[in-house]
């Protein structure tokens, strides 16, 4: 039964998500897909900041993997692009208060935060080179493959881009060639993400996606990302590929939980949703509704 498959990813993710969750990283090579760093100091970002300016590569379109301040920037002869908006990273600060009761000092953590730019938004500035990407043999996986072919009625599917996204007002799934995923599992775990947001068209379980401008990051945004990524949690499941995948769904979906205040209730009620998605997709959903 598909919803034995559906429970049973659920719960390994919440697993994942109670043991903690391997850093996130993008699944394809070349362009953004390094690990978010800092061009000053070379240092990879962690934690939530992975997440976020990772996505926001995603979401943006840019090329580099390097992000730098508005001083950083012009501190090397180069400048932020006019009109060009910043990033949100976030860091703890131990500050020194006195204690209210002892009144003796003592060490707090406070959140603090500073605004990055990537370096396709500026003009004149340097960055290594990312050097050449080996691309990766694709190997078709008939049972993945299979699923993409049961979607009746979906969304035109377009390789070739520079990253994966869904479009609502064309009707359209955008994605990277497949030479430059990391494994042919990756290919196949993206595209599926992919088809989960476009199950969310008007013409189909109708989430709104097509009618609504939800801003990046804001709450109905990020709820759709966690149904996005259940529902291709589900259809790995089904391809018998999510042990490969299911590490990075976890830490994906653990990155919007951030935003949505670890909330993991969340992973639960957005699985309800991602089921009718992935059901939808495999040409389940209205044998499921009359049952």
């Amino acid at each position: 039964m598909a919803f034995d498959v559906y429970q049973i990813v659920t719960d390994q993710i919440i697993g994942k998500l109670e043991q903690g969750t391997v850093p996130w990283r993008v699944p394809y090579r070349g362009g953004a897909a390094g690990a978010p760093k800092n061009l000053a100091s070379g240092k990879a970002y962690r934690g939530v900041n992975v997440f976020l300016l990772a996505v926001e590569a995603w979401c943006r379109g840019y090329d580099s993997s390097y992000w730098v301040t508005y001083r950083q920037a012009q501190e090397r002869g180069a400048h932020v692009k006019k009109g060009e908006k910043s990033t949100l990273v976030v860091f703890w600060k131990e500050l020194e208060v006195a204690d209210r009761e002892t009144g003796e000092p003592t060490k707090v953590p406070v959140l603090r935060y500073y605004r990055v730019f990537n370096a396709a938004q500026c003009e004149g500035l340097r960055v290594p080179d990312a050097g050449a990407v080996e691309p990766l043999a694709f190997t078709p996986i008939e049972a993945a493959q299979r699923i993409v072919e049961a979607f009746a009625g979906g969304p035109s599917i377009e390789y070739g881009h520079t990253y994966p996204c869904y479009v609502p007002k064309a009707d359209a799934v955008r994605m990277p060639d497949k030479e430059r995923f990391t494994s042919s599992e990756e290919v196949y775990s993206t595209l599926f993400h992919e088809l989960g947001h476009a199950t969310g068209h008007s013409s189909r379980l109708d989430r709104g996606v097509d009618r609504e401008q939800n801003a990046f990051g804001s709450e109905r945004y990020s709820r759709e990302e966690l149904v996005a990524e259940m529902a291709a949690a589900f259809l790995c499941g089904e391809a018998g590929i999510e042990q490969v995948t299911l590490d990075n769904a976890a830490a994906y979906i653990a990155g919007w939980l951030k935003r949505l205040k670890d909330d993991k209730k969340l992973v639960v009620s957005a699985a309800g949703a991602a089921q009718k998605a992935a059901d939808w997709v495999l040409g389940r959903y209205r044998e499921v509704e009359v049952a």
